[in-house]
């Protein structure tokens, strides 16, 4: 096999060619790009679409977000901007660091400890980042 690119790095490759070919500037494009494209939604637009407005009575803005981050830390490393980004947005919503964190640790026993440590370490870096925002 003269090609020694695995079969992740040959489909990547073959979709960055796809991409190209519909729009030369999604050459470059990379997740840590889009999440700099909005960082966050404001609470009220989360509320909008994700929360009671849709559906009255049902999950607010903050439980759906605890629960997509719960399965984003499933997901592991492959996930670090979706994490990040839903980080941010649950700041945005008004979940303290406790709900999240915990959020993360119920994982444990379901993504192993690989995928709940690196979730950690991104809610910290999300957290360090605000704090040097703030001051």
């Amino acid at each position: 096999m003269s090609d020694s690119k695995t079969p992740y790095q040959a489909m990547f490759a073959q979709y960055q060619e796809m991409a190209k070919a519909f729009n030369p500037a999604l050459e470059s494009f990379t997740p840590k790009g889009f999440e700099a494209l909005w960082p966050t939604m404001p609470k009220d637009v989360m509320e909008m679409f994700f929360g009671n407005t849709i559906n009255q009575g049902g999950l607010d803005a903050k439980t759906r977000l605890l629960l997509t981050l719960g399965a984003l830390t499933m997901l592991g490393a492959q996930a670090d901007s979706q994490i990040r980004l839903t980080i941010r947005h649950l700041i945005e919503v008004e979940a303290t660091k406790q709900e999240i964190v915990e959020t993360i640790g119920q994982m444990s026993m379901f993504a192993g400890i690989p995928a709940t440590t690196r979730a950690m370490e991104i809610v910290q870096e999300v957290l360090a980042e605000k704090e040097g925002s703030d001051t």
